[in-house]
This record gives structure tokens, sequence and C-alpha cells, in this order.
């Protein structure tokens, strides 16, 4: 049996893009006609636009409720099992599109609090699975309308003051970066968790300011190895291994010096590094067998939310780290970031 969760109604916010993920799997020459990587995530320029008609009308698609904070946030809950202890901000279209996104997250206990705008539609995501591989490519369309004015209306307002623990992509970095820092001083001022995720390499190469302006900010910070290395490149840091990269960023800036930056590297399905209070730990990430493996897309979303999960409860760090694989675990086994029946997550004794 799974300990009842004692957590309150919005212990946790998160800003993001929501999207709606288009999946398919395609054969690798698809890839490359649009310029893709296998396990590439990047935002749609013109030439994308129109992968998203090709995928429709070539291919067998899925219509999955997406956007990595989004997904993130319902995976926490899924773990919690208990509705509304997170809070979700965000734009979207007022279309059907944004109908289907808020009705799978609230359906999964997600407080969706959207911003809705008439100037575009509600994002996109391609997620282009070749094997074991995805490729993601965001058309961000009305994600990137998101304006900080949203985050002053009263139920917002509401919402950030109940919080105690606020989360931010990186891929959020290109879209506000304004809003995020409002999250990030918020939690500074009165002592609160802020936490983001490196999100994709294009980040720390195209928007290295914006986040060198949050870093000092972060708690807790998340990236994978491609995500580390491009990291490390824009940010000068030499190493001979990722877990180098770690430990710089650890002790990178941090304004809230009693409370000491952890960091965590995924490595797919070698061990999960750990750096905290300038210690390194490798926990194991037991490997599923390929045939068991269905869809990689949505893995780190929902690493992260199980992490969170654990987190918002005042677990250790090495169990949020063993929750977020048991999470990444279960949602490989399925197409998207979906979860079935319910958690059966044990903290190790």
């Amino acid at each position: 049996m799974t300990t009842p969760c004692t957590c309150t109604e919005g212990v946790l916010v998160g800003i993001g893009n929501p999207l709606l993920d288009i999946s398919a799997n395609v054969e690798p020459e698809l890839l490359t006609k649009y310029g893709l990587e296998p396990d590439g995530a990047i935002m749609a320029g013109k030439k994308h636009m129109p992968l998203y008609k090709e995928l429709m009308k070539t291919y067998e698609v899925e219509f999955i409720a997406g956007g990595s904070v989004q997904n993130s946030l319902r995976a926490a809950q899924w773990i919690l099992n208990k509705p509304k202890l997170t809070t979700y901000f965000g734009c979207v279209g007022d279309d059907d599109y944004a109908k289907i996104l808020k009705d799978r997250a609230e359906a999964e206990g997600v407080n969706v609090m959207y911003q809705v705008t008439e100037e575009a539609p509600t994002g996109t995501c391609a997620v282009l699975v070749t094997g074991l591989h995805r490729s993601l490519c965001a058309n961000l369309a009305a994600a990137q309308k998101f304006t900080p004015d949203h985050l002053a209306k009263e139920e917002c307002k509401k919402a950030i003051e109940t919080a105690k623990f606020f989360y931010a992509s990186g891929f959020f970095v290109a879209v506000s970066p304004e809003s995020i820092m409002q999250l990030a001083q918020h939690a500074h001022d009165n002592g609160h968790f802020f936490i983001m995720n490196l999100s994709a390499p294009f980040v720390a190469e195209f928007y290295k300011d914006q986040l060198e302006k949050l870093l000092p900010y972060v708690d807790v910070l998340f990236g994978n190895t491609v995500e580390w290395e491009g990291f490390a490149k824009q940010f000068g840091v030499e190493y001979t291994q990722v877990r180098e990269i770690g430990l710089w960023a650890a002790r990178y800036n941090k304004l809230n010096v009693l409370r000491k930056r952890v960091i965590v590297i995924t490595q797919s399905a070698n061990p999960v590094i750990l750096v905290e209070d300038g210690a390194i730990e490798h926990i194991i990430v037991k490997k599923l067998d390929k045939k068991d493996i269905v869809d990689t897309n949505g893995a780190g979303d929902a690493f992260v939310g199980g992490f969170l999960s654990q987190m918002v409860l005042g677990k250790p760090y090495r169990t949020c780290v063993e929750c977020g694989v048991y999470t990444a675990r279960h949602v490989i086994q399925h197409s998207g970031c979906s979860f079935t029946g319910k958690s059966d997550f044990k903290e190790s004794s």
C-alpha cells in the first residue's frame, strides 16, 4: 500500500507550453527530409510547417495531450493520487484542441489555468517515432502568446500564493522569461522551491542570457546527457565526464546560499547522476526488455513528475529519483505520456 498523500491542494505550480502531440511511427527518411534528429527536440521553423499535414495525411497518427510541464504535472498527480495538488499555467487557442488538452489534464487531477488567445491556434508537437527513438518538432502557436499579466489575475495570484514548489521548463524561456522570473522571485522571497529543466540544447544555445539570469534562483535543475553537454558548451565548462558538468552547475552562483543546488542528470537506461551537497550518487535504472518498450516519448517528463511527487512530500532526493525512474519506466510501456491503473510506487528502505 502506498502512503496516503498529506499535501495540500495547489502545493505545486508549473508553467510551460501546452501542446497537443501528433504522434506517429515513421521512416527515418521523414526526419532527413525535415532536417530532424532521431532524439532531437526543436521549435518548428517555416520549413517544418508542411510536416504536420504530411503526418496526418500519410501516417496513422495519435493525438495525445502534451507539453512537457503539463505532462510532468499529470505524472505527479498519478503518483500522488489526490486531485488538484498541481496548478498549470500556459496559453492555448480558443479551439477544440484546447478543450482536449484541458479535459485530459483536469481528468487526471491537474488544476488548469490556461490563458486563452484568439490570435493563434493551440500549439502542436509532431512526435516522430523511429524504433526506440523519438524526434520532437513543436509548433508553439498559441503557447508563445503567454503574457505575464495572466499571472496577475486574481485566481492565478491565489494559486501562486498557495504553492510551495514552482516548476518551469527551459522551453518556456523562449516564450516568457519574465513570467518565469516572477515565479522564481516569488519562490525566493518566500523560501519556497524553484525548479527548472534544461529541456533541450537549443535553450542554452539561443537563450543563454535569460537562462543565466534564472539560474541563481534554481534549487533543482534537470537535464539529460545531451542537454547538459549543450549547457557546458555555452557556459564554457571544461569536462571529460558529464558528472563534472553537474558539479560545476551545482556550485554556480545561487541566491539562497542556505539551500545548495541539486543537479539531476538522466542518461536513458544508464544510472541517473544525482549531485547533492557536492557529492555524486549514481542511481541504477532497472532496464526493460526491448519488447516491452512501446514509446519513449514522455519518459523525461514522467521522470520529472515522479521526482516532484516525492519532493513535495519532503522525501530524500534519492527517493525522488527512484520515483522518477519508476514513473518513466511505466510511461515507456505505453503510447505517449499516459498512465494506466494506480501507482504502486514504494519508497526503498
